[in-house]
């Protein structure tokens, strides 16, 4: 579930949570509310019936318990966990005998990890899909929300989809939200980077081969595709692949079939096909580097990976969750960001999109030596920070990039033409593809 939108659900934490662990809870979008001993008499406000308990053990068991019962002779179904911080069941008779009836307990010292992984396995009318990866979908820009909404509605359909996107912008991520949303879910998913296959396995990574067809082969191999009969496979950077190899896709996606290397025979497969991009498909079929048939077949549904930039306000979140991930797995002083450091975040128009993102939070998060990351932790220097800033910030950025990729698109990619109708030099347009990473060398 993409954050802010649990489903309705929310947690009714009983006793006394830390500020990092409230917040926490919030940031992973679920909606929180405090139900204090000292101060409540039960009830959940605002919760209906949807709601989850956080028993909070690790002081006083009787009062927390009081306020458990009472919640649960109105809503019987109640699901709670229970955090025994470092108290074991052992110590204490009220606890022997009311952790029996827990959800699940939780030990320790740092609990907030376990209990977010807790919280998503309590079972619900609508909590049986898992979270869609946070690093894709933390956020409350349009952007985010935008994205969220497509992925739910492209996910139960079972037509191919291609992914578009900058590097960095989580392509790989989608897909496996995609899937995780999917009646397919339970079954195998494939993931394939074309690029990185050396062009003379392709074909056999993919479809596989028989035993003796071709030297080295010595032992019969199943293909991605046959391994993932049933799920689903994803195609990243799927512009690299071989024109002979596209040929066999078309008749994966024509005809639901395959054939080994050194078979005649053709086998049956189920499978639904995602692909991603971040060049131009429209260009490489133009160049006759792509089939256009294959475009076609690919191209049925399309889903945008929206860049940082574009995404408003959405930085830091996502800066707070990657530290939360990486503290929950290494003991590091960090625990947020200091004011200097966020605006130093949003001023930064982050080329390498949430990938980057992620590799400087936890840099950071190893090198700080304070609870509060700097921009010099960030290596987000004043230089960096002033490079990369001008009178509109990332607005301006974000417009100054679409307009030279409409304009290019308008021109066939012919450079002289774009200059001339931004009235630029050619020079101009070469340097702006490069700052925004146009892939210049690829738009001849």
């Amino acid at each position: 579930m993409s954050r802010g939108e649990t489903s309705g659900r929310c947690v009714v934490w009983v006793g006394r949570p830390s500020v990092e662990e409230h917040f926490g809870l919030i940031r992973a979008g679920w909606r929180t509310v405090v139900a204090d001993p000292a101060h409540d008499g039960g009830g959940l406000p605002d919760c209906g019936h949807r709601a989850i308990a956080v028993l909070d053990l690790r002081a006083a068991t009787e009062p927390a318990a009081r306020i458990l019962f009472e919640l649960k002779e109105n809503h019987p179904d109640l699901a709670w966990i229970g955090l025994t911080g470092t108290r074991g069941s052992t110590d204490d008779d009220a606890l022997r005998r009311l952790l029996p009836q827990a959800f699940h307990v939780i030990e320790g010292n740092a609990p907030l990890g376990a209990l977010r992984q807790a919280l998503r396995r309590v079972p619900g009318d609508d909590m049986e899909i898992d979270d869609e990866p946070p690093s894709l979908l933390t956020g409350n820009s349009p952007a985010i929300r935008t994205l969220s909404q497509n992925l739910r509605k492209f996910a139960p359909v079972e037509l191919p989809l291609l992914i578009t996107g900058e590097t960095g912008t989580g392509k790989e991520m989608a897909a496996r939200a995609l899937h995780q949303l999917s009646p397919r879910r339970d079954k195998p998913f494939a993931a394939i980077n074309c690029g990185a296959l050396p062009a003379n396995l392709v074909q056999s990574e993919l479809f596989g081969h028989e035993r003796g067809s071709f030297t080295g082969a010595a032992s019969r191999r199943i293909g991605h595709f046959e391994s993932a009969d049933g799920g689903t496979v994803f195609l990243d950077e799927i512009g690299d692949l071989p024109l002979e190899a596209q040929t066999n896709l078309l008749r994966v996606l024509q005809e639901g079939t395959i054939e080994r290397i050194g078979s005649c025979q053709s086998i049956k497969v189920d499978v639904r096909v995602l692909a991603a991009t971040h060049v131009d498909l429209e260009k490489a079929v133009a160049q006759g580097r792509f089939r256009e048939d294959l475009f076609y077949r690919l191209n049925v549904l399309r889903l945008r990976m929206p860049p940082l930039r574009e995404r408003t306000g959405d930085v830091d979140l996502l800066a707070q969750h990657f530290l939360d991930a990486f503290r929950e797995n290494y003991g590091t002083r960090a625990r947020t960001f200091s004011s200097a450091a966020r605006r130093a975040m949003n001023a930064f128009s982050w080329p390498g999109n949430v990938r980057e993102l992620m590799n400087r939070v936890q840099r950071a998060a190893v090198v700080a030596d304070d609870a509060l990351i700097t921009p010099d932790d960030l290596e987000l220097n004043a230089e960096t920070r002033g490079a990369d800033r001008d009178s509109l910030g990332s607005a301006r950025t974000s417009a100054e990039r679409e307009a030279i990729m409409d304009c290019l698109r308008a021109s066939a990619f012919n450079i002289s033409e774009c200059a001339r109708r931004l009235r630029v030099s050619r020079v101009t347009v070469y340097r702006l593809c490069k700052k925004h990473q146009l892939a210049i060398d690829q738009l001849r």
